[in-house]
């Protein structure tokens, strides 16, 4: 079927909505610590993974183009998100105002760990679309379950690897680092597959919906070719 492609569906728009929520509603759990029996994360665990499966639901249907721009503007949202959170953390309070340490904790991100988390989440978003989109074409559409756990892997490594020794390196011992990456990477698979049947029924409906299901031939996949879509 012969589709404008500069035309963006509702759908489309929803889950870019829901993309950048997301993204934003992290930073702010990331700041609480949680325990899953001897596991310790961030309840940011909670809501990330999402991001990775809506990231595979549109790769999916509208393939890597549309995904490279709705990775680009969460990254531009949640970026603006941080520099106004920070920008209010810096300017004094009010004198009648007692919630200055609970919310510097929530909004004073470290520069340290605004870089590693933007510098992750760039390079395991793009990771994850561009295996959902390669595997996508050599097994010629078929197998999506597989495609969506693999690219999650893949995606959530790379995320791992470069934002904990980036933000935390120093901070927690180098010999913790290796378990407490693969424990974030086990964890967020484990979600996605624990919601697989959510995500395979709303690709299902979205397909047909907006009658879509781009295959990614002879396309550039270049991160910064944002104009393409």
């Amino acid at each position: 079927m012969q589709t404008d492609k500069q035309k963006v569906s509702v759908l489309f728009m929803l889950f870019g909505t829901l993309f950048c929520v997301c993204l934003i509603t992290a930073n702010v759990l990331e700041t609480k610590q949680i325990s899953f029996g001897p596991i310790n994360v961030t309840a940011g665990l909670i809501v990330f993974p999402v991001s990775y499966i809506i990231n595979d639901v549109v790769c999916e249907v509208w393939g890597y183009q549309r995904t490279r721009m709705l990775i680009w503007m969460g990254f531009a949202m949640n970026f603006m998100f941080v520099v106004f959170g920070g920008i209010a953390d810096l300017i004094p309070g009010a004198p009648y105002w007692h919630g200055e340490e609970g919310f510097h904790q929530v909004f004073g991100l470290a520069p340290r760990i605004a870089a590693a988390s933007f510098l992750a989440f760039i390079a395991g978003s793009f990771m994850n679309a561009y295996v959902m989109s390669r595997m996508k074409l050599t097994s010629e559409g078929a197998h999506f379950s597989k495609r969506a756990i693999l690219s999650t892997v893949f995606g959530e490594s790379v995320d791992s690897v470069i934002f904990f020794p980036l933000a935390l390196g120093g901070v927690i011992p180098w010999e913790e680092m290796p378990s407490l990456m693969l424990s974030q990477v086990t964890l967020k698979t484990l979600y996605e597959i624990l919601v697989l049947p959510v995500t395979v029924r709303v690709v299902a409906f979205t397909k047909k919906h907006d009658h879509e299901d781009v295959f990614d031939h002879d396309i550039n996949y270049n991160i910064f070719n944002i104009l393409k879509f």
